[in-house]
């Protein structure tokens, strides 16, 4: 049976990845793999490409996640489609939380390859960090009908004051990373992540979240 489109893990699939790599050029992408050349180029390192699937410049919610990783070399995408368990894990609570892919954007805090092709991934050290942190403006302007950012684990969490500087007005959510190796240290890790995901697609839907 062929694998859905838009399913965990679908771009293993080859034909499913030729396919998402023929939408690369799609006006919602085309500013957003401007920046992500710009950053490679800067970095002389490799920028993964946003889901064609998901809103590019359009997009109302932006998920900041840690850094690429090692999937990014075989598909060019950073995506909740990658055959990862983080990705499948985020593809979930992203779809139980009812946030539709068309308000997305997935990007990293450190947005370039950090690692060796067939090398584990790493966490960023403290220079590749402020490194980073010079992209962040960049990013936010060019997505302006941001309605919340969410902060997927510490590291990530740590460009909260860089967001409230440059958009005051952004909510902003911090959730766990959606790593399968955190994920399973305890069942409030996932409970973590689908209170923040509900509280980031109230602020979609222009409503005031409230706690339980």
């Amino acid at each position: 049976m062929a694998t859905e489109p838009d399913a965990p893990k679908s771009l293993a699939d080859p034909a499913i990845l030729a396919a998402r790599r023929a939408l690369v050029g799609s006006p919602h992408l085309a500013p957003l793999r401007d920046l992500a050349r710009t950053i490679a180029a800067e970095r002389q390192a490799p920028v993964p490409d946003p889901d064609p699937l998901d809103g590019g410049i359009g997009a109302r919610l932006l998920l900041l996640l840690e850094t690429p990783g090692p999937a990014i070399f075989r598909t060019g995408f950073v995506s909740r489609d990658n055959a990862t368990g983080t990705s499948a894990n985020l593809f979930r609570f992203l779809r139980e939380a009812g946030i539709a892919r068309r308000d997305t954007l997935i990007w990293n805090a450190v947005p370039w390859v950090i690692h060796a092709e067939g090398a584990l991934n790493r966490a960023p050290r403290r220079v590749e960090a402020k490194a980073a942190a010079a992209y962040l403006a960049p990013l936010l302007d060019l997505l302006p009908h941001l309605a919340v950012a969410v902060l997927a684990g510490r590291f990530a969490g740590e460009a909260r004051p860089a967001i409230a500087a440059l958009r005051p007005d952004l909510p902003v959510v911090a959730i766990p990373h959606p790593s399968p190796t955190y994920v399973c240290t305890s069942p409030s890790v996932a409970e973590r992540i689908r209170t923040g995901l509900s509280e980031a697609a109230a602020h979609l839907a222009g409503l005031r979240f409230m706690q339980r």
